[in-house]
């Protein structure tokens, strides 16, 4: 079911980025094969029943340091349609499975590569992780208070301009082989990502409504319309009526002056709105203020953690998280009218579809006993 269903996608077993763009294609109905490099947990990146990145994939070990453990590899390649890695510029090549190698056994092969600041460049070689790659776009600037930036956690660098310009190159790739009949290597950087993430500040700052002091602009809290209240209880409602319908709806529900109303865009009364806005949400709960604005215009919402949101009526309604090996998570999205995603499958164990896959892949019992006996999937 979904959209992939039919696409054999292979993902060398990395963190961060990799991983949640293999769950992305794995939730859209592609098969994910994950390559381990042992069939036992040794380190963060190892999938359990609790990793949600790994859900809907299939895992095998293989060694690839053993001839027959890349030739195995190499024989999967032929058949697939993708395969994706995030490791270092040269290290596939080292190992033996690098793009001119996989382009040689199957010349229709997509390979996508993911990395923080990208193949080439002064840094490619260099380590870094989501804050060091969005420091060099603007992004990590652009958030924050004024005194420093904040780290966004690691959605921004990682996940958004990471995963999913891999996922879109991917995808992109793979129809475009259909009338080329040659497949092409995808470099995704997240410094490349998160730097395209940027481009409607470029915009903005043409027209002269962004500057790059934090707090001081329309959608980074430098406005009283646009930002985080305390409530009575130390919890927050969110505050974001930028129309001015909006702006009127909250100023009237909350019950501050209506003269507030027609300042909005006045910066000289901003301190004054501000410190009335911190005052009146400080009156009332954030739950209190979520049923006096639920439905409405006025843009205010209260700011739940992520397993308060599961109980939100809107997520529940939409079912937007699902249950999966008895615990709640996120289901797949977006969603599509014919060709429907399935609730993705609950993670394998490291290595427990290793024989399974072979023989689905078209290995017979003799050659995966073979392998089994050349020590290549442990």
């Amino acid at each position: 079911m979904g959209p992939l269903a039919g696409i054999k996608i292979i993902e060398m077993k990395g963190i961060g980025p990799g991983p949640y763009a293999g769950q992305l294609m794995a939730d859209l109905g592609a098969e994910i094969i994950v390559v381990e490099r042992a069939s036992k947990p040794n380190s963060i990146a190892s999938p359990s029943a609790m990793d949600v990145n790994s859900r809907g994939k299939k895992s095998i070990a293989l060694d690839l340091r053993k001839p027959e453990g890349l030739e195995t590899l190499l024989k999967l390649v032929e058949q697939a349609d993708v395969i994706f890695e995030g490791n270092r510029p040269g290290v596939a090549e080292r190992l033996g499975f690098g793009p001119d190698v996989c382009m040689a056994r199957n010349p229709k092969i997509i390979y996508g590569r993911m990395t923080g600041w990208g193949q080439t460049g002064t840094l490619a070689h260099s380590a870094g992780h989501d804050m060091n790659y969005i420091s060099l776009t603007g992004a990590a600037a652009a958030i924050g208070t004024k005194e420093r930036p904040v780290p966004p956690l690691n959605i921004l660098g990682d996940f958004a301009g990471g995963s999913l310009f891999l996922v879109v190159g991917i995808l992109s790739a793979l129809i475009e082989v259909q009338k080329s009949g040659k497949g092409q290597v995808i470099d995704a950087a997240i410094t490349d990502g998160s730097a395209h993430l940027m481009s409607m500040f470029y915009t903005m700052s043409k027209l002269g409504a962004w500057n790059t002091n934090r707090e001081t602009n329309m959608l980074d809290g430098g406005r009283p319309y646009y930002a985080a209240y305390e409530t009575a209880d130390g919890k927050h409602v969110s505050v974001g009526p930028i129309e001015p319908q909006f702006f009127a709806e909250m100023v009237q529900k909350a019950g501050m002056p209506e003269s507030f109303i027609q300042d909005q865009n006045n910066s000289d009364k901003w301190g004054e709105i501000k410190a009335t806005m911190v005052e009146t949400f400080k009156s009332k709960t954030r739950d209190e203020w979520a049923d006096i604005f639920e439905g409405s215009d006025a843009c205010v919402a209260g700011i739940l953690d992520f397993k308060e949101a599961l109980e939100h009526p809107h997520n529940k309604s939409r079912e937007t998280y699902v249950e999966i090996n008895g615990d709640m998570q996120p289901a797949p999205a977006p969603r599509f009218s014919r060709t429907e995603c399935a609730v993705p499958a609950a993670p394998s164990a490291e290595g427990a579809d290793t024989k399974a896959v072979l023989a689905d892949w078209g290995f017979d019992d003799s050659a995966i006993e073979a392998l089994d006996q050349a020590g290549i999937f442990t």
